[in-house]
């Protein structure tokens, strides 16, 4: 196994938690804004973002969370993993998970 798959195993027993003091605003075409009013940083995200903000509830690992978004939506790209693993690293860097 490479560096590259062993860091993606490691990433996926990761279970983020999301900052408590995060507000998702939802809008009317299943798109919403994550908004952390601590340092205004905001953030649009598309449904399977939004889908996945709502999986983060520190009690999934993210291999829980790739999975349970598999199941509910019908189609899902073969590079789900690595999308999923970057907008949590994304949302991490804003300060909007841990």
């Amino acid at each position: 196994m490479g560096t590259q798959q062993r860091d993606i195993k490691m990433q996926n027993d990761f279970i983020p938690l999301p900052n408590s003091d995060i507000v998702l605003r939802e809008e009317f075409d299943d798109w919403a804004i994550l908004f952390n009013p601590d340092t205004a940083n905001a953030v649009g995200i598309n449904p399977v973002g939004v889908a996945t903000w709502k999986l983060l509830d520190g009690s999934r690992s993210v291999k829980q969370i790739i999975e349970t978004l598999h199941n509910e939506f019908d189609e899902t790209p073969e590079s789900i993993d690595q999308d999923i693993l970057g907008f949590i690293d994304q949302l991490t860097e804003y300060g909007f998970i841990g």
